[in-house]
């Protein structure tokens, strides 16, 4: 959730970082999605090294990264040296976010997998969410950089809480696992259809997620007139609702509903609601009122994918590369939806992103 934090501090940031450094909607894009872009270069090949040096070393490391990266950011002067930490919080996010699952699943009794799973698949939804409402509460009476101190200083306290609490614990020591060659090994993953497919849905789920979630405090304050303070709030909570779609999947996927019919319907129903967001016509009340919905269906989505990863992989020791292949999808489809999106309403108004 706290590495998800780097993510969330971004969308309601950007009109306060476009005025203090005089950036476009097209940079603006690069800047909410360049965090993606190691995952979307090597999410797999990430994960591969995190199977041989160690899932908990690696959650320290990227944990550490996510705390420099942020609070070198919070000191860059132009957009450029924002961006290259930018890059490098996408490295300590990754690192974070492909290790941990193979230690929730180390410590998780197997009849409980599905539903820590579920549950796992919170954390962006809910670390996001919070860093936004958080930063809705900063921006009005501080600049971005103080977001992105914060940022940097709950990096540093989980920093430090690993180092203290997990380190020591020997039921997370890595395991000695015979490995294959690593180009043998992402061969293996990349060729296998479940993966294959779990990593594409992922990838036009994150096209979506980060293109409307991304510029909805941006498209408040520009077409509704609202406040800095109210857009970031408002975002903040839309995105907090995404929380109840990823737990929603787990009771559909209890209640014995086939995978491939909740993440259908939700595309199906995602489609409408993202429409209605951006048109024009639609009242303010009823527009924010899908941007809310939008939400809560689209959280179907990761909870679903995530809890058939252990179905899916060729073998269970691959796991943590099958991860790394979903978060490559979801990375390709985060870097490139924002700036697609800032594109067109350049070019067409709000109405083009729809």
């Amino acid at each position: 959730m706290v590495a998800a934090f780097h993510v969330g501090k971004a969308p309601p940031s950007l009109p306060a970082i476009r005025d203090d450094l005089g950036t476009g909607l097209a940079e603006a894009g690069w800047l909410l999605s360049l965090v993606n872009l190691t995952a979307a270069l090597g999410g797999m090949a990430i994960a591969l090294t995190v199977d041989r040096f160690g899932h908990r070393r690696l959650v320290v490391l990227g944990t550490a990264l996510c705390f420099v990266a942020s609070l070198g950011g919070a000191f860059s002067n132009d957009i450029e040296k924002l961006l290259s930490w930018r890059f490098l919080e996408g490295v300590g996010f990754i690192t974070v976010t492909v290790a941990a699952p193979t230690l929730v699943l180390r410590i998780t009794a197997t009849a409980d997998r599905q539903r820590a799973m579920t549950i796992w698949s919170c954390y962006m939804p809910a670390g996001a969410g919070a860093m936004m409402l958080a930063a809705a509460f900063i921006l009005p009476a501080a600049s971005w950089r103080t977001v992105w101190l914060v940022a940097a200083a709950a990096s540093a306290a989980v920093l430090l809480a690993l180092l203290l609490r997990a380190v020591p614990r020997h039921e997370l020591d890595p395991r000695p696992v015979a490995r294959r060659p690593i180009l043998h090994e992402m061969a293996e993953v990349a060729t296998s259809s479940g993966p294959l497919a779990i990593a594409v849905c992922f990838g036009a789920y994150a096209c979506c997620w980060l293109a409307v979630v991304g510029f909805l405090p941006t498209l408040q304050i520009e077409r509704l007139g609202f406040s800095t303070t109210t857009a970031a709030i408002v975002t903040a909570l839309v995105t907090v609702v995404n929380v109840a779609g990823n737990l929603a999947a787990g009771w559909l996927l209890q209640a014995g509903l086939p995978r491939v019919a909740v993440i259908a319907g939700a595309a199906l129903s995602m489609a409408f609601c993202a429409a209605g967001i951006f048109i024009d016509g639609v009242p303010d009340l009823a527009r924010l009122a899908l941007a809310a919905l939008y939400s809560a269906v689209i959280g179907l989505v990761p909870a679903t994918l995530f809890a058939a990863l252990p179905v899916h992989s060729p073998r269970p020791e691959l796991v943590g590369a099958s991860t790394g292949l979903l978060m490559q999808g979801s990375n390709v489809g985060g870097l490139v939806g924002p700036p697609i999106t800032g594109v067109l309403v350049a070019a067409g108004g709000w109405p083009a992103a729809a």
